[in-house]
C-alpha cells in the first residue's frame, strides 16, 4: 500500500486517526471523557491579560497552555489563573494535574505551586530541556 507524506493535516484523515485511537484507548483506559478547560483574564479595556486552557480526562487536568501578558507578570495573575483551573478540576472529579514547560519558561513557578518533574528532555529545543511535571490535587 502506497505512503503518502504531506506537510498539511488532512481533517478527514486527522478524524479517522483520533476515532481509531480514541476507540482502542477506552478499551484499555475507560470512557473517554475529555472536556475543554479555560480560565481567561481580561483588562479593563478588553485586551486579553491572560488565560489557560487544557482539559480534564480520567481523573487528570492537563494544562496545555498558560499565558500572561508582559506587564501582568508577577502580579499574582499566573497564580490566580492555575489555581481557578485546579479548583475546576478538581470540582470535575480530578485528583492530578499534568503539564510541561521549558527549562526558559516556568519551571519555578510550576515547582512554587506544587508540581514536581516526572521526565525531561534535552536540548528540546536545542541548548534548553522540556519538562513534564505533574501535582497531587
Amino acid at each position: 500500500m502506497p505512503l503518502t507524506v504531506a506537510d498539511q493535516i488532512d481533517p478527514a484523515v486527522a478524524d479517522q486517526l483520533f476515532d481509531g485511537l480514541r476507540a482502542y484507548n477506552e478499551v484499555h483506559a475507560g470512557a473517554f471523557d475529555r472536556q475543554s478547560l479555560m480560565v481567561a483574564a481580561h483588562a479593563p479595556d478588553g485586551a486579553l491579560a491572560g488565560g489557560i486552557t487544557g482539559f480534564t480526562q480520567w481523573q487528570w487536568l492537563y494544562v496545555d497552555y498558560l499565558w500572561v501578558a508582559e506587564e501582568q507578570r508577577r502580579s499574582g495573575l499566573g497564580s490566580r489563573l492555575l489555581r481557578a483551573a485546579e479548583d475546576e478540576a478538581r470540582r470535575r472529579g480530578c485528583r492530578w494535574s499534568r503539564l510541561n514547560t521549558y527549562s526558559f519558561q516556568a519551571p519555578g513557578f510550576y515547582a512554587g505551586h506544587g508540581y514536581e518533574p516526572c521526565g525531561e528532555i534535552e536540548d528540546y529545543p536545542p541548548g534548553h530541556r522540556l519538562i513534564w511535571l505533574r501535582k497531587a490535587l
